[in-house]
């Protein structure tokens, strides 16, 4: 299994960035799919997450600025990013839950993408 994310860097406050993940090795219609972020010293926290059925649900920090969105055609889920702040600077992971084509089901995690908000 292999959770491909991309799209991070450096943005200024109030910028925006999408993020992408590909995934692989699992049946991605079926997976439920979300994104996570780390800052320094704090625990890892749900920022959005959407189903296999397309529903969705937000950290409230994040409503109203953030959308999750999944393509099942590409095996990708992504993470529109606006009105960025200061304090969404973080590492963002990709998450899935779900079966594999090897017959399990698990959890899984990509590698992380950093974001940075700073003037």
């Amino acid at each position: 299994v292999q959770l491909q994310a991309s799209g991070g860097g450096l943005v200024q406050p109030g910028g925006s960035l999408r993020l992408s993940c590909a995934a692989s090795g699992i049946i991605f219609s079926i997976c439920n799919m979300a994104w996570y972020r780390q800052a320094p010293g704090k625990q890892r926290d749900l920022v959005a997450a959407i189903t296999s059925g397309g529903s969705t649900n937000y950290a409230d920090s994040v409503k109203g600025r953030f959308t999750i969105s999944r393509d099942n055609a590409k095996n990708t889920v992504y993470l529109q990013m606006n009105s960025l702040k200061p304090e969404d600077t973080a590492v963002y992971y990709c998450n899935a839950v779900g079966p594999t084509y090897w017959g399990n089901a698990g959890n899984y995690w990509g590698q992380g993408t950093q974001v940075t908000v700073s003037s």
